[in-house]
């Protein structure tokens, strides 16, 4: 793992709620202009309007922090009323910045899940700044679908996964349908939408 995720000094605790603050705000509109504007995830939009998203920005600068914020996170959705929190944004703005380091703790995710017996109640979504599909190059605009402003872990309800993908036949056409949407939409189009991280942000290893 990445050995340099050590090496920044904390920041003050007002300067952190405030970088925090910002985080919250990039991935709001991520969300709004690209995933709900560019229809990537037909789901996302109503519980993103009835406000039943958590956005948990992490501290995390290593794997084992993160997978504590995690396993904390799994179990505080499980503890709460779907109609109040229906998914959680587990967003790591501090660590894991290059892709095959998050890649590789996916597995661990998983093991998560699996040890908190959580496993057919909750699944886990990845996005990332870098993500890379196996068998595409890194700037294919393909990968975007699953780019976010920063490393992010979706916890997501199994049973909240089944009535959406009831009530939209379409759903097992979102994959293709996404990858059309980015390569008519191309490098300039995303870039147009200004869904990446606030410059000047510290975090960003």
């Amino acid at each position: 793992m990445d050995e340099h995720e050590h090496e920044h000094e904390p920041m003050p605790p007002q300067d952190l709620a405030a970088f925090h603050a910002t985080v919250q705000q990039d991935m709001r509109r991520w969300l709004e202009r690209a995933v709900i504007g560019l229809n990537l995830c037909p789901f996302a939009k109503a519980v993103h309007v009835k406000g039943q998203i958590h956005y948990a920005v992490s501290s995390a600068r290593d794997p084992q922090a993160l997978l504590a914020d995690l396993e904390f996170e799994l179990k505080d959705l499980v503890a709460q009323d779907p109609q109040a929190r229906d998914t959680t944004l587990l967003i790591a703005p501090h660590g894991l910045q290059r892709f095959a380091d998050f890649n590789d703790f996916l597995a661990e995710a998983d093991a998560a899940l699996l040890r908190l017996e959580l496993d057919g109640i909750l699944q886990i979504a990845s996005f990332h700044p870098h993500y890379q599909f196996a068998g595409t190059d890194p700037d294919d605009i393909t990968n975007f679908t699953n780019r976010a402003p920063y490393p992010t872990l979706h916890l997501l309800r199994e049973d909240s996964m089944d009535r959406a993908v009831a009530a939209f036949p379409e759903a097992g056409q979102i994959f293709e349908a996404n990858m059309q949407t980015l390569e008519k939409l191309g490098h300039a189009g995303w870039d147009a939408l200004g869904v990446g991280p606030t410059p000047g942000k510290p975090g960003q290893a």
